[in-house]
């Protein structure tokens, strides 16, 4: 396998940035998605790692081997498409084993090979099979077996579970996630579902607009998303960021969020560069917010109750503080009787602040 880096890597067409000054390592043997909504530019990085597109500008290097410029054969990837790509008049033995043929691989040594790939992708009794006579989740480990047929250098896969109905994904992420610790394989995973990066990825880079905005791992970028994309972007239901400027109470800093709201910040305010009268936002997951019986001063918030979601083991509820809507995550066995009004009070050390320009600049 191998390492991968990205160095001012950036791809125009006409007056679009896709790509722009994209900078990235990918370690040998790592799991790395590209995470992010449609058309932040993710494909398109991975096109380019593949060859099927020339960047722009910037350098990619496999191995410390510039193939910015290289043809896609001579690059030793790997890829597995989002429709799988398979020929519909091979068998599975004839798909999987396609790449060792082209290679000139003998007959008897690309069956043994597609026998034992089979095998481990539990595909044995399937092999005189066409792609039309496979499940969904079957033809998804048949365009694995034959990108893994031939040893790669890296393995590109765009969003190969898309098509997959939930259970299917479910049990599709633990199998690839599995494979790949099993073969050591240098993954790069491009998808917009926040749940498969999470599960399987050892690192990612959150991608918008072309930039990356926060490179990391997964529960790293979740704990302390860098920007507001990020926040919202990350956490099912996202993050709650509420309007508030920067005061004091009781001779320490405070949050007031209007209405006469005001939060202790001696837990939150903790950066040089917050000064009072700044306007900021409140970051906060809603898994770190209680529900408290009665209102406490400076620890706690105040708003009406606009709609309690019984989601199973959880229970989300949506509270209108000061205009801003905010959902709070609890225990299912934890709500009880709410009424009209409800205070929330959020844990300070899992508060974040965002400035006028999104970024963090303060919180733990």
């Amino acid at each position: 396998m191998a390492n991968l880096s990205l160095r001012g890597v950036e791809k125009f067409f006409t007056n679009f940035k896709a790509v722009q000054d994209l900078n990235l390592d990918v370690e040998d043997g790592e799991f790395f998605a590209l995470l992010g909504p449609s058309g932040c530019g993710k494909t398109t990085t991975m096109r380019m790692i593949a060859g099927l597109q020339l960047p722009s500008a910037g350098k990619i290097m496999i191995n410390g081997r510039d193939v910015t410029d290289i043809e896609p054969a001579r690059r030793n990837v790997a890829m597995v498409f989002q429709d799988y790509a398979l020929y519909p008049h091979m068998t599975l033995t004839e798909n999987v084993g396609y790449p060792l043929k082209v290679r000139g691989v003998g007959k008897a040594e690309r069956d043994d090979r597609v026998r034992a790939i089979a095998k481990h992708l539990q595909l044995e009794n399937f092999l005189d099979r066409r792609p039309g006579q496979l499940s969904g989740g079957q033809q998804q480990r048949a365009a694995v077996g034959r990108a893994v047929a031939y040893p790669a250098d890296v393995f590109l896969f765009d969003e190969p579970l898309s098509n997959l109905d939930a259970q299917l994904r479910f049990e599709a992420r633990a199998f690839l996630k599995r494979l790949q610790r099993e073969i050591g394989m240098t993954i790069i995973y491009v998808t917009h579902d926040q749940v498969e990066a999470m599960a399987m990825a050892d690192r990612m880079v959150v991608m918008n607009k072309g930039v990356a905005q926060q490179v990391g791992k997964p529960m790293d970028v979740y704990r302390r998303p860098a920007n507001t994309f990020v926040a919202r972007f990350i956490g099912s239901p996202p993050m709650n960021l509420l309007p508030a400027t920067v005061t004091s109470l009781a001779g320490v800093p405070a949050l007031d969020l209007g209405g006469g709201q005001v939060l202790d910040g001696s837990g939150i305010v903790g950066s040089d560069d917050v000064q009072a009268g700044q306007k900021l936002l409140l970051g906060v997951r809603p898994e770190h917010i209680e529900i408290c019986d009665s209102p406490v001063t400076g620890k706690s918030l105040s708003g009406k109750l606009r709609l309690v979601e019984v989601l199973g083991a959880e229970t989300l509820v949506s509270v209108e503080i000061e205009g801003t809507l905010i959902i709070v995550r609890l225990n299912s066995d934890e709500p009880g009787h709410l009424s009209d009004v409800v205070h929330v009070r959020p844990k300070a050390d899992r508060c974040l602040l965002y400035g006028a320009d999104g970024n963090v600049v303060s919180g733990s």
